[in-house]
């Protein structure tokens, strides 16, 4: 919704060849790990490339409540001036962060190790969505929930540990907001604090803790998951970030170039670390003409420019042990599985229920109003391609951006335009997203 509460809705149109070369904006993920531990390290952060989306600027601000000093000094650059390991203060009003799932998790795990009491909300959206996964461990390393919502959801006020207790926790689903939670409160722990992931999540955190100056580990455990173990107490200091530009993000123009007939864009910095890169790895199995230049990196985490082109896709199986790294890309995927020949199934999409909304049913619904077959077995989505979609459908996105985004990616190849109900929550992770498109192309009404 807009700030007057009207919803603004938006038609995607058959469009003719997209092209230029942009940089998308900086990864999510990343901008918020940039601000939370240059909020707990000593000495000045710079940050430059951030994300300046609704979801990340709420984290700021919580950061700043907290105590550190945060201001922008450009677009896209950002100083913070941070109070030190276990120095949070707290907060005189509750932290509101929005729509944001991560800025709220990750900030949990924060708060946590620090002997101070904070409150937690954020919109309807984010009041709706489970905090418990997160608090267990938390709860296990001493701190401790005094009031919440029904169903431990927010609004929610969180009493930080006086004296933390290190732990070892094995995550009950790959989850990198669950780890990064825990291994954020075991900053402020003595010993060591060790995460078991049976599933390997997104490791943004444990490579940032790093270039902060933490000591952390990361070792395989069995077939596909990780064991992370974390020193605690250390003095993290100020560092420079350089932001990448996000994936996830930058599946929305690569989809839509791929089914818009003799399209031809390059997108910029696009970060290409292993655990984020399963969209790009299954749209290469479909056929896809994505090429990588380029390539360097910054704090850990590698980037490069992508080459993408107009492609007859056709339909595969996505298996479930990709999930972890393309979570958030599966809502675009299954518009290109519209377009594609042939069936396309992915498999093990749990998680996709308990995001912005049931991203599972939404997709399928995203879908089917549009005239394409998808059914839903379990947590597998499996969807029929036509290589073509007839399109006509309003779409509902239950205030969802990636719903939103996924539909007007869809209406740029379909016979018939695609409607979509609402497009103010494509600002919290895409603010240019609209406008960025139109350059290169695409017909918005």
């Amino acid at each position: 919704m807009t700030q007057s509460g009207q919803p603004t809705p938006l038609e995607a149109r058959a469009s003719s060849a997209l092209s230029g070369c942009v940089r998308v904006p900086g990864d999510k993920s990343i901008s918020h790990r940039a601000l939370i531990l240059g909020a707990l390290a000593v000495g000045e952060t710079q940050i430059s490339g951030l994300l300046e989306g609704e979801d990340v600027l709420n984290t700021a601000k919580a950061m700043s409540s907290l105590g550190a000093k945060v201001e922008r000094t450009g677009e896209g650059t950002w100083s913070v001036h941070g109070v030190g390991v276990g120095g949070f203060a707290t907060p005189e009003a509750p932290l509101d962060f929005g729509n944001s799932g991560t800025g709220c998790r990750l900030a949990m795990g924060a708060v946590a190790g620090c002997p101070i009491e904070a409150t937690f909300d954020g919109d309807a959206s984010l009041r709706g969505r489970p905090m418990r996964r997160i608090l267990d461990p938390l709860a296990l390393m001493g701190a401790r929930v005094s009031t919440q919502a029904d169903g431990g959801r927010l609004p929610m006020t969180l009493q930080g540990a006086r004296d933390p207790l290190p732990i070892v926790y094995r995550t009950p689903v790959a989850s990198a907001q669950i780890k990064s939670a825990v291994l954020l409160a075991g900053l402020s722990a003595p010993g060591t604090t060790t995460v078991i992931e049976n599933e390997a999540s997104r490791d943004h955190t444990e490579l940032m803790l790093a270039h902060f100056g933490a000591q952390v580990t990361s070792v395989k455990e069995g077939a596909h998951g990780r064991k992370i173990t974390l020193t605690g107490q250390p003095e993290l200091h100020g560092a420079t970030v350089v932001v990448p530009a996000d994936p996830s993000s930058g599946a929305f123009p690569i989809v839509a170039a791929l089914i818009v007939e003799g399209s031809d864009i390059v997108l910029t910095d696009v970060m290409t670390n292993p655990l984020r890169t399963g969209l790009f790895t299954t749209l290469r199995e479909m056929g896809a003409s994505i090429d990588e230049s380029d390539r360097r990196g910054d704090a850990g985490e590698p980037m490069a420019q992508f080459r993408v082109r107009a492609s007859k896709l056709k339909g595969v199986e996505v298996p479930a042990e990709r999930a972890p790294s393309m979570i958030d890309e599966y809502l675009v995927l299954a518009v290109a599985a519209a377009f594609a020949e042939g069936t396309t199934t992915m498999r093990g999409l749990q998680e996709l229920r308990v995001k912005e909304s049931d991203r599972l049913e939404a997709t399928a619904a995203m879908l089917r109003v549009n005239g394409v077959k998808v059914e839903i077995s379990g947590d597998d989505m499996i969807v029929e391609g036509k290589g073509f979609v007839p399109g006509g459908g309003l779409v509902a996105t239950h205030m969802d951006h990636r719903i939103a985004m996924s539909a007007l990616v869809m209406g740029l190849a379909s016979d018939t335009p695609v409607k979509v109900d609402d497009t103010a929550f494509i600002a919290t992770s895409f603010p240019d997203f609209i406008p960025m498109m139109r350059g290169m192309g695409a017909e918005f009404a």
